[in-house]
């Protein structure tokens, strides 16, 4: 088997218990912050979006600063680094007596973490220009199933276990993953003496400014529609429902429907990529994905959300792999994991849209967060036809 196959399956295999072990948090984040000696709902409330988002705060900030580091000292330190600081923090936060100390430990786990996108960079840098869409394809299912997986084992943990046992779980499962990429991951990479570039020395070695602008803005864009949802679906599946007792079970199905959808066809959208170019699948699918919003505005039973979300994660599995591959494209190899960074600092900026799609139900109802992301993707859809599908007849490296 060819040394980047080898790499492609032990990265997709700890990608996968990466994204489980963090996303356990998920159904026990405001549990444990109760657990920790907050009683109060508003406060409780508070601090759950505090804990929530400065993760991805962090993330946003550091993640082109490690990407910098893996241009220099290779992609697989990053991964054993990542994977070794958060069996560290992790663990840490199992043993955490206060809300301060947990928070200062969710805001290292952003700042300290990174391996998803060390991943996609290692991925993507070794694997051949013709198979980059399916191989960064894989990569995605194996994100998106370990977020499905993590909440149900979460749960489990707490149950059975209690709360503490959760982080001590995600702590070990990190663990695993710093011991495959040790054993298995290999990278012929020899370490840079010169010094490291700035921002602006990068940023004149991108060929396209505008089309890689583009590549991060419809990034930004995904996240935001597919996080503009979080905090008000449930809210709308009640409203939906006529039977109120099952409520957490039907949205959990109707919020899994979008991720099983993802993993069932992104490795064969990125195969299609790779045969008709990732900038076509790419506009198609925001197109898909913008209409797909607005008829969820309508649905009157839960059921009928859940097939539009079915069909919504169709279109969206074959967005960050078409993206990832014209990022891999549209730099030169010794600058990309600068470029991932940049890339990735822009999807967790995305993560800003639970806020707004909060706020614009709040104001507007609850089906005007449908309108309103369903008209974003689709403008942003017209943006990628004109900057992103023109302009990619002129990628200086799209031949390897």
């Amino acid at each position: 088997m060819e040394f980047w196959k080898k790499n492609l399956l032990v990265c997709w295999f700890c990608v996968l218990v990466i994204s489980s072990g963090g996303s356990q948090v998920a159904p026990i984040l405001s549990l444990y912050i109760e657990h920790l000696g907050i009683s109060n709902v508003a406060e409780i409330e508070q601090w759950s979006g505090i804990a929530f988002g400065i993760n991805f705060i962090s993330l946003a900030i550091f993640s082109p600063i490690w990407g910098k580091f893996a241009d220099k000292y290779g992609r697989k330190s990053m991964l054993l680094r990542a994977s070794l600081w958060l069996t560290i923090i992790m663990t840490s936060m199992g043993f955490a007596q206060n809300i301060y100390q947990f928070i200062l430990l969710r805001m290292m786990q952003g700042a300290l973490s990174g391996f998803i996108a060390a991943a996609i960079t290692l991925v993507a840098t070794q694997t051949p220009v013709e198979r980059a869409g399916w191989a960064l394809g894989m990569i995605s299912t194996a994100s998106v199933g370990g977020t499905l997986l993590g909440p149900l084992l979460g749960g489990y943990l707490a149950e059975t276990l209690g709360l503490r046992s959760v982080f001590l779980s995600i702590g070990g499962l990190d663990l695993i993953a710093f011991v495959a990429t040790y054993l298995f991951v290999k990278e012929d990479f020899i370490a840079s003496k010169k010094k490291a570039l700035n921002f602006n020395q990068v940023w004149k070695l991108i060929p396209n400014h505008g089309f890689f602008i583009a590549l991060c803005l419809t990034t930004f864009v995904i996240q935001f529609a597919l996080m503009s949802l979080e905090p008000i679906i449930t809210v709308y599946i009640a409203q939906l429902s006529q039977n109120t007792a099952h409520i957490a079970l039907i949205s959990g199905a109707v919020f899994a429907a979008t991720g099983f959808a993802s993993i069932l066809v992104a490795p064969r959208l990125g195969k299609l990529s790779d045969k008709i170019g990732p900038q076509k699948v790419m506009v198609v699918a925001l197109i898909i994905a913008g209409i797909s919003f607005i008829p969820q505005a309508f649905v009157r039973t839960p059921w009928e959300l859940g097939i539009l979300r079915f069909l919504l994660g169709i279109a969206t599995a074959g967005l960050l792999p078409s993206i990832n591959t014209l990022v891999k494209r549209s730099v030169p190899g010794f600058v990309a994991g600068r470029a991932f960074g940049y890339n990735q600092s822009a999807q967790y900026l995305g993560f800003c849209g639970s806020i707004i799609g909060g706020q614009v139900a709040g104001v507007f109802g609850i089906k005007y967060v449908f309108f309103f992301t369903g008209a974003l993707l689709l403008a942003n859809a017209m943006l990628a036809y004109k900057t992103i599908y023109r302009g990619v007849g002129f990628l200086a490296y799209e031949k390897g």
